[in-house]
């Protein structure tokens, strides 16, 4: 039996790779790191960009089963979230919410209640205000949408363990904080892998 040929056309390179785009290090430096950590940390950004793929696809799917667009979807979620804690929901809450005017939230609760997404009623303790609520058609169908999406989601941090959560928690709130420079010295963008490593042993 003859062996099977071995294929000559090598996988397309990451380009998440600092190896591939910045081989003179001229801005990630990878000093002290073996190929094989720098494997596994581009690994940890593959998987990263993964998930963002299938959030992607989630928030868009859920939003053509909603027939909404993603700020509609967003001010639903909070007013929901806010409903399950027994807290009324006013114009003012959802335009501090989503960070939009007065006059945008208008217009966004004019086209949900055209919907048959929500429903203005009167405040109960403040006359010049209006209380927003979720029509019960429409939790149903974010429940079957978004809801069980989160489901999901939620199971897959379950399975970690509680150490394991705590990394996964520290290392999100660090990828959450890498749109701010450093503090100090310009250095500290060119720390080594075993100056990273040291530094979250100390943590510890």
């Amino acid at each position: 039996m003859e062996p099977e040929p071995v294929s000559d056309i090598e996988p397309e390179p990451s380009m998440l790779d600092p190896r591939v785009m910045d081989p003179d290090e001229e801005i990630v430096r990878r000093a002290g790191m073996a190929d094989q950590d720098v494997d596994q940390v581009v690994r940890v950004l593959e998987a990263l960009r993964g998930w963002r793929e299938t959030e992607r696809r989630m928030s868009e799917a859920s939003r053509k089963y909603m027939k909404l667009g993603d700020t509609d979807m967003r001010a639903l979620r909070y007013i929901i979230a806010m409903q399950n804690h027994g807290r009324v929901v006013t114009p003012g809450a959802i335009a501090d919410h989503l960070g939009i005017t007065t006059a945008s939230t208008t217009k966004l609760i004019d086209r949900l209640a055209a919907g048959g997404h929500v429903n203005r009623l009167p405040h109960p303790s403040d006359r010049r205000s209006l209380a927003i609520e979720v029509t019960p058609e429409t939790r149903r169908a974010a429940r079957e949408s978004v809801g069980r999406s989160h489901a999901r989601r939620f199971d897959a941090a379950a399975r970690l363990t509680p150490p394991e959560r705590e990394i996964v928690a520290r290392f999100l709130d660090d990828l959450a904080n890498t749109d701010r420079e450093p503090e100090g010295d310009p250095a500290a963008y060119t720390r080594t892998g075993d100056e990273v490593t040291a530094e979250l042993l100390d943590r510890d």
